[in-house]
């Protein structure tokens, strides 16, 4: 099941998806370049490990508390593979236009970097003592695709299926393709809490935190406009 488009169009130009999108290619193509040595010390000083903020915190040390808040926020810039920058940055213009659209630029981009930053820590929270450097957009475009869900339920999103090998399209109600999305990022997030090895490498409670932190200020969006509208 592979999201083509949605068919929603948008009546601004999402000028701030568009420039994370360039952003988080350009940061992708730079650790690229670099040798292999330097691409991981490129890696390791500017992703997120939530064993380094737990470190900081049981010895009261609020400058290193402080670097490492700060690597949440680099660490959503940061990728590991093609594929992994690909899937984001697709599901970043799939959704990213309709609720940049809705939202405003600014709004957007705020929400944007604080879903991301809440996707981290609900990531850091199941993960206290974790070595393992965590990178990646996905929890803060979570947080996109929980607003997505919650403002645009009946959008249709294009979607191709795999048949024994032949390409099937069909175009799926939002709320049934993002409710079959989050529904497994639920199956997979606790399965990652039996053993390491059932996560996949994943950070799967990052895009849970990223997509109910969406969901609740589109929520509380729907509730002011309603509110705004009507009285």
């Amino acid at each position: 099941m592979f999201p083509l488009r949605d068919i929603n169009p948008s009546s601004k130009k999402p000028v701030v998806t568009i420039t994370l999108i360039i952003i988080n290619v350009i940061v992708f193509v730079f650790e690229m370049i670099l040798p292999s040595h330097l691409r991981e010390s490129f890696i390791q000083y500017y992703g997120f490990m939530p064993s380094e903020l737990t470190k900081a915190i049981a010895y009261g040390d609020m400058g290193y508390i402080g670097i490492n808040i700060f690597t949440i926020f680099t660490s959503m810039f940061l990728h590991g593979s093609f594929m992994h920058i690909l899937g984001n940055m697709w599901s970043l213009w799939l959704f990213g236009d309709n609720v940049e659209d809705k939202l405003g630029h600014f709004k957007f981009l705020l929400i944007y970097l604080s879903s991301g930053f809440i996707a981290s820590f609900t990531h850091y929270i199941f993960n206290l003592n974790s070595p393992i450097v965590t990178i990646g957009a996905s929890g803060a475009i979570a947080g996109v695709i929980g607003i997505y869900f919650v403002l645009f339920p009946l959008a249709k999103i294009q979607t191709l299926f795999l048949l024994l090998w032949i390409p099937i399209f069909v175009n799926i109600p939002s709320f049934i393709f993002i409710g079959i999305w989050f529904l497994s990022q639920i199956f997979n997030g606790i399965l990652s809490l039996v053993g390491p090895y059932y996560g996949a490498g994943v950070a799967w409670w990052a895009h849970i935190g990223g997509f109910i932190f969406g969901a609740y200020i589109a929520k509380k969006y729907k509730e002011k406009n309603y509110y705004t509208y009507y009285y």
